[in-house]
């Protein structure tokens, strides 16, 4: 019965993913809190085991997101490579933060930062940034508009470390750093989508260690990981992401973004409301 729970939930978090044309992390991680919540779940284990099952299942996620976007000569490889160490090393040590941060305050922080992405979609994304270099779609161009190697990768630290205190593939925040130093956002999307693996699979190996020190009493799990979400979502976001972004383009862009910022701000003050009462 737990698996076609889970199941479910993977077929709406990929749907969602697609249509949106977000992270399933932001999804999965509020309908985990909820699942976990109806099964009676410890609520200091809650959250932290809705963070580390979401960036679990984002390792299948950006293996499909990935390939698409490589075929497509989106991914800047150069910049990856700086950043992919300070994402890995961040979000191991992200998970080791986030397991000493009590669950009520992960849900303000969660909650909070969901607030925050739905008022980038109500507010934000109406402009593109461009290369100003010459040649916009020459990675080498786009490179000498970045920071120097050791600031990539103290910046790649940062974002490790708040994607697993969020439980996202860190897509929200490493696109935005990319156009900041004019990256075409076609670019940033796709080296954004390289940069969730290291995320993930550093993320879940991190709440893997980091639960079994703690020695949680939960069945079916490894450490913050449970399988039987981590197998469902998986299995089921992989076919529904598609069909979601079919949707995606028969629908107005502006209304899905407005409809889902909404929804956000709906489950962002649920968390609040959760924390503080």
């Amino acid at each position: 019965m737990e698996l076609i729970v889970f199941l479910i939930i993977g077929a709406l978090a990929g749907f969602a993913a697609g249509l949106f044309g977000v992270g399933g992390g932001t999804i999965i991680v509020p309908l985990l809190f909820i699942v976990f919540t109806q099964m009676g779940y410890s609520p200091d284990n809650i959250m932290h085991l809705a963070l580390g099952t979401s960036l679990a299942t984002i390792i299948v996620t950006s293996i499909s997101s990935l390939m698409a976007h490589n075929k497509k000569g989106a991914v800047m490889w150069p910049v990856f490579k700086n950043l992919a160490p300070g994402l890995a090393i961040g979000c191991f040590l992200g998970a080791g933060i986030a397991g000493q941060i009590s669950g009520l305050y992960l849900q303000l922080i969660v909650g909070v930062f969901l607030l925050w992405v739905a008022y980038k979609m109500f507010f934000g994304g109406k402009k593109q940034v461009a290369n100003p270099a010459t040649n916009s779609s020459s990675t080498d161009d786009a490179n000498t508009q970045l920071p120097s190697k050791p600031k990539q990768l103290a910046a790649g630290g940062v974002i490790g470390i708040a994607s697993a205190i969020f439980g996202i593939g860190g897509g929200s925040l490493t696109v935005p750093y990319l156009t900041r130093y004019g990256v075409v956002m076609q670019k940033a999307v796709g080296t954004s989508a390289a940069c969730g693996l290291p995320i993930a699979i550093a993320g879940a190996l991190g709440f893997m260690f980091f639960g079994m020190q703690q020695q949680i009493d939960v069945p079916n799990t490894i450490g913050f990981v449970h399988i039987y979400a981590f197998l469902g979502i998986s299995i089921m976001s992989f076919f529904t992401a598609k069909l979601g972004a079919k949707v995606a383009h028969i629908l107005s862009p502006q209304l899905l973004k407005k409809c889902f910022a909404l929804l956000l701000t709906v489950v962002g003050c649920y968390f609040l409301y959760k924390g503080l009462v």
